[in-house]
């Protein structure tokens, strides 16, 4: 009998649920508000009752094997217990897990949020194909997802992938952690946003000024668009971005040297203001991306649907692939419901 697993991607403003058959078809998806200001115990009663509601469309033709729930935060995988989340105020040390399996009654997988997405970009998106693959999630942040023979990578307790905390900048700007100089204060939307009042207030980036003054949603977004535009200053921005992006990606290539690595998240969408700077660094700073470029990586990294075909040229030499994210905010839906099925 066919099969389908749930999928959800709980975050602190939106949650979304999918059904995806074990083939890997979006069959039904639905998005809600995550009121978090109601408690966590009414977050976890309106997640269950959507996933019921979902489950009983899909079950009239095909069996439900359990759901998996991608969760920002830090998570004791053994026990299922979600230990920290800053998107999440309220639900330190609270028994995810067992408090959605009770509900549904049926089994049920808690996973990190870039880790399936990380998962789910292997299954069916830019890294389709590659059995060994590192998610890097350009957001507010920077996250991060290790996928090894098709599987994640959890590292001693769950902790593995923590790719916004690789120090870039010895004694650069602090960042939440406690460290100083980690990647996401200078590769993420947050630094961005940063660099650009930094540069407001020393006086000379008047556009930057003028579209902060003007726009009430003035981000990441609007600063790229200026790039565009061929403002100086905010192509300055990205230059630097590019730069600590690549740094981290070199130190990343340098430990795991694997096949693919996909960028995604939605800073990712600044590619032709960013990649080539983070190209240039990682050239200069990784001795395996050197021996194993692609000879036009700018090229390729807009194929990413091309998958395993990456894996050597022409001469049968081993390339490392750096490549955009194809499946977007659907990636976490296909990662937790990917997990789901092959614990059922």
């Amino acid at each position: 009998m066919p099969s389908f697993s749930i999928g959800v991607d709980l975050g602190g403003t939106n949650l979304r649920i999918a059904a995806v058959s074990s083939e890997g078809q979006l069959l039904e998806k639905i998005t809600l508000g995550t009121k978090v200001i109601q408690g966590r115990d009414q977050v976890i009663d309106e997640m269950c009752a959507a996933i019921l509601g979902l489950s009983a469309k899909c079950k009239t033709d095909r069996e439900f094997l359990g759901a998996g729930i991608g969760v920002p935060g830090i998570i004791d995988m053994a026990r299922g217990v979600l230990r920290k989340s800053a998107n999440l105020p309220g639900w330190e040390d609270y028994p995810v897990r067992a408090e959605i399996e009770r509900r549904l009654e049926v089994p049920v997988v808690l996973e990190n949020d870039a880790n399936v997405a990380a998962l789910g970009e292997q299954w069916l998106g830019a890294a389709r194909g590659i059995a060994n693959v590192a998610t890097v999630t350009l957001g507010t942040g920077i996250g991060g997802g290790i996928v090894l023979d098709g599987k994640i990578w959890h590292g001693m307790n769950g902790m593995a992938g923590e790719f916004g905390h690789v120090t870039v900048e010895p004694e650069g700007h602090p960042c939440g952690c406690g460290n100083h100089g980690c990647a996401e204060q200078y590769a993420s939307a947050s630094a961005v946003m940063r660099m650009a009042r930094e540069a407001i207030t020393s006086g000379e980036a008047p556009e930057l000024a003028r579209a902060a003054s003007s726009d009430p949603e003035f981000g990441a977004k609007a600063i790229y668009n200026l790039a565009l535009q061929g403002d100086e200053h905010a192509r300055r921005i990205f230059r630097t971005f590019g730069r600590y992006l690549g740094i981290l990606l070199a130190d990343l290539i340098n430990v795991l040297n694997l096949g693919m690595y996909v960028i995604g998240g939605g800073v990712s969408s600044a590619w032709d203001a960013f990649a080539p700077n983070m190209f240039e660094e990682l050239r200069e700073r990784s001795v395996v991306y050197a021996a194993t470029a692609p000879d036009d990586p700018l090229r390729i990294s807009v194929l990413g649907d091309q998958g395993a075909s990456f894996e050597t040229d022409s001469l049968g030499k081993r390339e490392t692939i750096i490549t955009r994210a194809l499946l977007g905010s659907d990636a976490g839906l296909y990662g937790a419901a990917r997990v789901a099925e092959a614990a059922a």
